[in-house]
């Protein structure tokens, strides 16, 4: 089950969150970010992009100058997670046209909106990037 979902910058400032345990306070989370910001974007390249931290295992990925962080409880398949941030990096690289810092910062409801469309409940319902956009697409039409 995924607990949450980071972006952030080589800075480590967090530029997306999304959190789909409700148990930590938001003092927690802050507290949580920072641990793992700290751990992930310490290690060397060459390094393995699994880490266990408290009850969670972390995986991660950077692209340009994003990482992006998902943590998962100790039964989720990190091949599996790691396939969906790469699923999760093209969908947004296929509405933003080559996705960077500033389109997530700039256009956080839609960043958002395209991860409510993947993850519900902390669990993954889709994966097909025609699926992910056409409610996007919707969106955007009506406004």
């Amino acid at each position: 089950m995924i607990k949450f979902v980071l972006m952030v910058n080589k800075q480590g400032q967090t530029r997306l969150a999304k959190y789909t345990d409700n148990t930590l306070t938001n003092e927690e989370r802050q507290v949580l970010e920072a641990e793992i910001v700290r751990k992930c974007l310490t290690r060397a390249d060459k390094q393995c992009n699994f880490v266990e931290h408290r009850s969670f295992k972390i995986v991660y990925r950077r692209y340009a100058s994003l990482f992006f962080l998902v943590g998962v409880d100790e039964n989720e398949n990190e091949l599996a997670v790691l396939e969906f941030i790469h699923c999760m990096v093209e969908t947004m690289d296929k509405w933003f046209g080559n996705v960077c810092e500033l389109d997530i910062m700039f256009n956080i409801e839609t960043a958002h909106f395209i991860l409510d469309e993947m993850i519900s409940n902390g669990f993954i319902v889709e994966t097909s990037k025609a699926a992910i956009l056409a409610p996007v697409e919707l969106l955007d039409k009506a406004t």
